[in-house]
């Protein structure tokens, strides 16, 4: 996995992750985690690799990191 200079960034800071389902707002579900870890084996326990996980900086910058 290559990150741009901006996704490093920010994971290399983060203060949480979030773990993002869904495509339109109507059923679009965001679910917090204190480390990447923990949002990936939520997003694992799905299956299907839709989960994008990003990571957001207290200041409230984020980036996406993967899918899972």
């Amino acid at each position: 996995m290559t990150l741009t200079p901006h996704e490093q960034k920010v994971l290399d800071s983060a203060a949480y992750f979030t773990a993002v389902r869904g495509r339109q707002t109507l059923n679009r579900t965001r679910v917090v985690f204190p480390s990447i870890v923990d949002a990936v084996a939520y997003a694992d326990g799905h299956g299907d690799g839709r989960t994008m996980i990003y990571a957001v900086t207290a200041e409230g910058r984020d980036a996406h990191i993967r899918n899972a």
